[in-house]
């Protein structure tokens, strides 16, 4: 009788360890990611405003370039794959080095410095990443439970960067493999996230918010702009992945040598900066993404610009991230979409970078989530419905080509394929 109540009590007991055990695990992570997470975060204002005071400094670039590559080069990490890695440690058995953590911390802050189109969201995934699996080495928890660790991590540094987060809770988890989640780490991901934006907040750090301002009422109409947006963002994702991925190749072709090849990156980098003399595509996006929620003037052809200008830096070699760029070239093309149907700049803007983030990245529920922390909830099914027709739309390819589609996106099928 005893050993029956046992079995029975069996599948309860291992739950209430594992809460237990994650509590304290997530709790420690995301102490200690939202730490760096806000000095990292805390790095990048301070050299952003420095570049925006002194835009000369893009004519440093060279330099920076050649400390970065040198950087890791010292650090024989000449082979590491930044995102990528860190999602192939959780669905494979690829090791995330120690290494990885400082190394895109500084590499990420002095591209920021010479006003490089980059994001910080790349450099908060991978540093995320790198301490989540270095704290699982320390504390030795298995293969298995090192993959969590991994996740939090990702999730605590995201949420600490950008204050979103059950949005990046959820991210890490659904990113890795489209179609399946890894439904064992939400308590540890979620409690990471929001434990990372609290530390980053008390930092001083503020939460990414946009005010959309006017928000028709949803009707025939509203639902036939978030379609067309969805529909548009698809493309312009997917021109957008293509460019970004290929022009990695092309450098790589042309300029085997790293050093040379950011080298020449830096040089087209400021030929095309000095063409376009507002500096409004260098630097992450972000003061471009206020300007179209501002109101404010916004070339039209300001989302082709981004990236093409995020496309040059990355591809040489510099180091941040695709996503915050992604959220530019999303509120700009949204931008010029209120210019020629006449709704509301803000709504377009909130709607075309939920759907240009959706379309690159492959992670729907995340995007929604994101949509409701960065714009509010109250335009939400605009953002459902252009989340889901975008995401359709896009399909297999996304920003990282370590990805995997365990799922068709258009059928009940099993296809397992990598991202293009």
């Amino acid at each position: 009788m005893g050993m029956k109540t046992y079995e029975r009590n069996a599948p309860l007991m291992q739950n209430i360890h594992y809460f237990l055990k994650w509590t304290l695990i997530s709790g420690f992570i995301g102490l200690i990611v939202g730490l760096a997470g806000g000095v990292f975060g805390k790095c990048v204002s301070f050299v952003t405003k420095l570049w925006t005071g002194h835009p000369q400094v893009v004519f440093l670039m060279p330099v920076a370039g050649l400390v970065i590559v040198a950087l890791y080069r010292v650090a024989h990490e000449e082979k590491n794959r930044g995102t990528d890695m860190v999602l192939e440690a959780i669905s494979s058995q690829e090791e995330v080095t120690v290494a990885t953590g400082p190394l895109i911390f500084a590499a990420t802050v002095l591209s920021h410095c010479v006003s490089a189109s980059a994001g910080r969201e790349g450099a908060a995934l991978q540093l995320g990443g790198s301490l989540g699996n270095l704290i699982g080495k320390v504390i030795r928890l298995d293969e298995k439970d090192k993959k969590i660790a991994v996740m939090c991590g990702m999730s605590a540094c995201f949420s600490a960067l950008f204050g979103t987060p059950l949005a990046a809770g959820v991210f890490s988890m659904e990113v890795v493999s489209i179609g399946v989640m890894y439904y064992a780490a939400l308590v540890p991901c979620l409690f990471a996230s929001f434990i990372g934006a609290a530390v980053s907040g008390r930092m001083g750090l503020v939460p990414d918010h946009f005010e959309v301002g006017l928000v028709p009422e949803f009707g025939i109409q509203g639902a036939a702009l978030a379609v067309l947006l969805g529909m548009l963002c698809a493309c312009v994702g997917i021109l957008m992945c293509t460019t970004l991925h290929k022009s990695g190749h092309c450098y790589r072709k042309y300029f085997p040598n790293p050093y040379i090849r950011v080298l020449a990156g830096s040089v087209i980098f400021i030929a095309l900066t000095l063409i376009f003399k507002s500096r409004y595509y260098n630097g992450s996006g972000m003061h471009l993404i206020e300007r179209c929620f501002e109101g404010e003037s916004v070339p039209y052809y300001a989302f082709l610009m981004k990236i093409v200008f995020t496309a040059v830096a990355l591809g040489a070699g510099f180091k941040g991230g695709e996503i915050v760029p992604a959220l530019c070239v999303g509120a700009t093309f949204g931008y010029l979409i209120a210019a020629l149907t006449g709704m509301p700049v803000g709504l377009c803007s909130a709607v075309g970078m939920a759907s240009l983030f959706v379309s690159v990245t492959n992670c729907p529920i995340s995007t929604v989530f994101l949509a409701f922390e960065l714009f509010g909830f109250e335009a939400m099914p605009y953002y459902a419905i252009a989340v889901a027709v975008s995401f359709t739309l896009s399909g297999y390819y996304g920003l990282y080509s370590s990805q995997k589609f365990v799922y068709s996106k258009i059928r009940t099928e099993y296809i397992n394929r990598k991202s293009n």
